[in-house]
């Protein structure tokens, strides 16, 4: 799951009223699913417990698999990137009137690091100022402008990593996954989003 927002997960919830979806703590979940043949709930269910790291939550659903994964590979919802992320475009806002600013906002964004002016009670950018270059890691002020002048530069998205259903079928989706399982015996260091059906 990539740039988390409730919102986005509250809206995910109510398109899928009959589904479950479930996020906690990773060693919880992995105790309760079981670590091995002997303590695991159902069939095959210790096996996706080695990928319970990171960014993750379970789906539980009556849906196909078919259906989730067409589901989430076009579900996407743009959104403001934080501070951390990394720069997706350059962003450089012109010299000029800021009209879509009220004259109170000016301190805030002299203070963000904007060279702003008062002019006839308008806010104005006295030279260009360039907010972000692409590539760069975000800083909370980068942050804070790129949202006050609504550039989007996140996305919300769930990629669904491993399957399993309940005659203990069990397959791996993210191909990087079983790539990382080859080169390492394990599968630490991914954020994933667990599809269970």
């Amino acid at each position: 799951m990539f740039n988390q927002r409730n919102l986005f997960l509250k809206e995910l919830r109510q398109e899928w009223t009959d589904s479950k979806f479930l996020f906690g703590k990773n060693k919880v979940i992995a105790l309760a699913l079981g670590r091995d043949p002997e303590s695991e709930y159902k069939d095959n269910l210790n096996k996706i417990t080695p990928y319970l790291i990171g960014n993750i939550g379970l789906l539980f659903t009556n849906k196909t698999k078919e259906e989730v994964l067409s589901y989430f590979e076009s579900h996407e919802c743009p959104d403001y990137a934080r501070s951390g992320n990394i720069a997706t475009e350059d962003v450089t806002i012109q010299a000029g009137p800021l009209a879509q600013f009220q004259h109170t906002m000016e301190p805030q964004l002299r203070k963000l690091g904007m060279h702003t002016s008062l002019k006839k009670g308008i806010v104005t950018l006295d030279s260009d100022f360039v907010l972000c270059k692409k590539g760069d890691k975000l800083t909370p002020e980068q942050a804070r402008l790129l949202k006050l002048f609504e550039h989007m530069q996140a996305v919300f998205k769930i990629n669904v990593k491993v399957y399993w259903n309940k005659s203990g079928d069990y397959e791996i989706i993210d191909s990087t996954l079983e790539a990382e399982d080859n080169e390492n015996g394990d599968s630490q260091g991914y954020e994933s989003e667990q599809g269970l059906t």
